[in-house]
């Protein structure tokens, strides 16, 4: 039964529901910013490069060969597969993982920022018998 209200008092925690919270939503930003990347900024760039699909750049390391059959219409050998390194693919990938961390970067800074700004906001001025008592006090130090 401890283990049970131990793992309740874990997953109930506001850092564990803030970070499933912060999974979620930034999954669906992803989505987004994927779609973002291959939609508009690819083609943009596959323009730039001579009008090829920027995704679909590959380089063929193994060229690819039919089955081989013999006069009964049996395989003797069977078909080889082409073999590319799709780095097309890859830089889209490296392009969206950047533009994504750009994104995130921006509104932890921001969310920083009006933290800040809310803690300065609590910071409460102190009484005034307590500024004169240190005035004193420093006052007294000087002697």
């Amino acid at each position: 039964m401890a283990i049970i209200d131990e793992f309740k008092a874990f997953a109930l925690k506001g850092n564990l529901i803030d970070f499933a919270v912060g999974v979620v939503v930034g999954g669906g930003f992803t989505k987004i910013t994927s779609t973002f990347i291959d939609g508009i900024v690819m083609p943009l760039i596959g323009k730039i490069i001579g009008g090829q699909d920027f995704s679909e750049l590959k380089y063929k390391i193994q060229d690819g060969s039919k089955d081989v059959l013999d006069a009964s219409g049996n395989i003797i050998t069977k078909a080889v597969p082409e073999v590319y390194i799709r780095y097309g693919e890859f830089m889209s990938a490296v392009i969206d993982f950047f533009m994504v961390a750009l994104v995130m970067f921006f509104v932890v800074k921001a969310m920083n920022k009006l933290r800040k700004k809310a803690e300065e906001e609590t910071i409460v001025a102190k009484p005034n018998q307590e500024i004169l008592l240190e005035e004193i006090r420093d006052l007294l130090k000087n002697k």
